[in-house]
């Protein structure tokens, strides 16, 4: 018993672990993991290539896909600009617009966007008369009657440092940013210690919290996302280049070439040469080749075909990698029989409206009171950005939804859904959409209040209680 127990705890005893993966694998194929295939020798090393700030610069200054990347976007975000929303008379928007264009704010925001988007970040210095500490928080009530002077534009390699200390306020739109930045002035002298509150902040592509940290706080650079379909894109379009100096080749054959070039003296090889390029001097399109009885020239012509399938794929790469449409981003037309590339632009317009929700928002609310008390004096309540569509339909589209959108409310006001001045503040509200209704008065919907489609009825046509009051 003895001896068979020994056995049982030799055969029965605790097995070595073995390291398993849940992969899939066919080593006989050399498929999947731990197979010796191109596939699993793939590898996708942390390059970091937003440190590279001479081959960022080299890129920008040379590539045109890339100049098109890094600014093609914000040019359509702030194409159409910003409208204020809110009680502002007429005279106050004039003011307001006046101010943008003096101190030229959409050229420096989209100035701050692109080197965001280039280099990963970049900041824009909001600039105010006779404020000289920089340091203290940026008070509105300190802000005097035309003092907003615009913005200062550097990027995170050249004008701008962040401070270690963050933000701790959870009520601060910057928490857990860097608190205080130093920037590099135009001149040399170095401004220290900015307060957050002055600073806006272009960020290029977001990473994890790890990674931004390592950029200091700062973002991606877009071109980083892309280069190796950049890389791709100029490589395939050198080659079509320089295959077409081989799309027409003559060959001659001569006889006992070899031995001319093995044995020949170097003089008899040197007259060889200058016969060949005499002959190729000579040589036009309507020109003569004169050779040896016995000797022949032969013209072959190449045909490329798949090269300019391999080509837009190269360009389809680029423009997924970029979320521009191919035929914005390198200026070509749309192909196909019917197609005209409008689904392709609402996609993308449908993008930049994120963008510009997501990126130029926050900017402009944290400017937009600054340039209110610089222009206006003080910040209407209801003060709201709104940003116009970027798409704009044709007046044929334009009369359509109209049509539609106007036999929608009569409908329902027929149905006694609505109200007569409900009616009409719908209509009203068609006007930015259609610039129509626009002149329906708030006194003459205030008199319609309370009034059904029957009591309209009984006094003028429907559809003229939609409209005026009459005179």
């Amino acid at each position: 018993m003895g001896r068979l127990s020994r056995k049982k705890r030799k055969t029965t005893g605790t097995a070595k672990p073995v390291q398993t993966a849940d992969a899939f694998s066919n080593p006989l194929f050399h498929l999947g993991y731990g197979s010796q295939s191109p596939l699993e020798a793939t590898e996708y090393p942390l390059t970091r290539m937003t440190y590279d700030y001479a081959l960022l610069n080299s890129l920008y200054r040379s590539n045109w896909v890339v100049q098109n990347v890094v600014g093609i976007i914000p040019d359509d975000m702030l194409r159409e600009g910003f409208t204020v929303s809110g009680a502002i008379s007429p005279q106050y928007q004039q003011a307001l617009d006046r101010c943008l264009r003096q101190t030229q704010l959409y050229d420096r925001i989209n100035e701050g966007m692109r080197w965001g988007r280039l280099y990963g970040g970049a900041a824009g210095l909001i600039l105010i008369r006779g404020q000289e500490d920089l340091s203290k928080p940026l008070d509105l009530e300190t802000i005097l009657p035309g003092t907003f002077a615009g913005l200062y534009i550097v990027d995170r390699w050249s004008g701008i440092t962040p401070g270690m200390e963050l933000v701790s306020d959870l009520a601060d739109p910057d928490f857990g940013l860097p608190k205080y930045y130093d920037i590099n002035m135009a001149d040399g002298s170095t401004v220290v210690s900015v307060h957050h509150s002055r600073i806006i902040r272009f960020v290029g592509r977001e990473l994890p919290y790890l990674e931004k940290m390592a950029e200091m706080y700062w973002g991606e650079s877009e071109v980083e996302a892309l280069y190796a379909d950049v890389v791709k894109h100029d490589n395939v379009a050198a080659n079509m280049a320089a295959l077409t100096f081989r799309a027409n080749v003559d060959s001659m054959e001569v006889e006992n070439l070899d031995q001319l070039f093995s044995f020949a003296p170097t003089a008899i090889q040197q007259r060889f040469w200058n016969m060949m390029q005499a002959q190729n001097v000579l040589k036009s399109n309507f020109g003569m080749q004169l050779v040896n009885k016995g000797d022949s020239v032969k013209n072959t012509q190449y045909t490329f075909t798949g090269l300019q399938e391999i080509y837009d794929s190269m360009c389809l790469d680029l423009s997924g990698a970029s979320r521009i449409p191919v035929t914005k981003l390198f200026g070509r037309a749309p192909a196909g029989l019917n197609a005209t590339g409008e689904s392709d632009l609402q996609n993308y317009y449908d993008y930049v409206d994120t963008l510009r929700e997501s990126k130029l928002r926050p900017i402009l609310e944290k400017l937009l009171p600054i340039i209110a008390m610089s222009v206006w004096g003080g910040v209407p309540e209801d003060m709201d950005i709104q940003f116009p569509p970027l798409w704009t339909p044709t007046a044929k589209e334009v009369a359509e939804i109209a049509k539609a959108k106007v036999e929608t409310i009569i409908a329902a006001f027929q149905a006694n859904l609505l109200d007569q001045a409900t009616a009409q503040r719908e209509l009203k509200k068609l006007a930015e959409e259609t610039s129509m209704f626009d002149s329906i008065s708030e006194e003459t919907i205030k008199k319609n209040e309370g009034k059904t489609f029957q009591d309209v009825t009984a006094l003028r046509d429907p559809l003229m209680g939609l409209g005026f009051e009459e005179a």
